[in-house]
């Protein structure tokens, strides 16, 4: 059972998606397409990393996943295929690919193409996945290639009991999701007693919940989430529209020192 998944910065109501589908079941009847999600906003490569990343890894090995995001090539943003942990990858080499994996793809090919036009996900990267989906392998897709363009995510920095994080990512709870993991806390914390601040020292939280509805109806609170990030949510409220949180709005965790 072949699978190919999409994700784009295309608008629901362009003719994109439908063209490109339309491509892979012509050549690759019975093929399932999955959209990952077709909303990324315009050019935003780390949005689409973080959607993919906490994704990808859910869908059976084999899986061929588009990437059509921030795209046109040139000399310095080929396309290319790869291999990651027994998954194939289709994109533009734009950055993306460092901020969607933390090891070396075990194989990395340039995409061979003619003239790809303005459109290369049809004629370029529909057609490379159906290539994998028949053939099970990047071999004939191109040259081999040994090194990809790198995006470094934004990381959190670390001061003495104190980490400095940012919101990578608001859902469509208006959560705000973190880039301070669980691991990083457990290590700086060691186990002491903490206050986070939300954007400002007005806003504080000095617990970890486990769950969303175990604070009181419209009650600010922190957790570790499924992909052990840490979120800032309110029960039952929005909590990027009432504490005007963005991407890179700052979170800032405080240990205190042990009585």
């Amino acid at each position: 059972m072949a699978i190919v998944t999409l994700t784009s910065d295309w608008n629901k109501d362009d003719f994109y998606t439908a063209a490109v589908k339309g491509i892979i079941l012509n050549r690759c009847p019975g093929t399932i397409l999955v959209d990952i999600t077709n909303q990324i906003p315009s050019f935003n490569i780390a949005l689409a990393a973080f959607q993919l990343r906490h994704s990808f890894k859910h869908f059976p090995d084999g899986t061929v996943h588009i990437m059509a995001v921030n795209g046109e090539s040139n000399d310095m943003q080929p396309y290319v295929a790869l291999k990651s942990q027994g998954h194939y990858f289709i994109g533009y080499d734009n950055g993306i690919f460092g901020l969607l994996f933390d090891e070396t793809p075990q194989e990395i090919v340039t995409l061979k193409h003619i003239d790809s036009g303005s459109f290369p996900e049809l004629n370029v990267f529909a057609e490379a996945a159906c290539e994998i989906v028949l053939k099970k392998k990047l071999g004939g897709l191109g040259d081999p290639c040994n090194e990809l363009y790198k995006k470094v995510p934004m990381l959190p920095t670390i001061e003495e009991s104190v980490i400095n994080g940012g919101v990578i990512y608001i859902d469509s709870y208006k959560n705000a999701i973190t880039n301070i993991s669980r691991e990083l806390f457990d290590q700086i914390g060691k186990g002491r007693a903490f206050d986070i601040f939300v954007q400002s020292n007005h806003n504080r939280i000095s617990s970890l919940s486990q769950r969303y509805g175990e604070s009181s109806q419209g009650e600010m609170l922190a957790l570790f989430n499924s992909i052990g990030l840490l979120e800032i949510a309110i029960n039952g409220g929005n909590a990027a529209d009432l504490l005007n949180l963005s991407l890179n709005s700052s979170i800032r965790i405080k240990f205190r020192e042990a009585n």
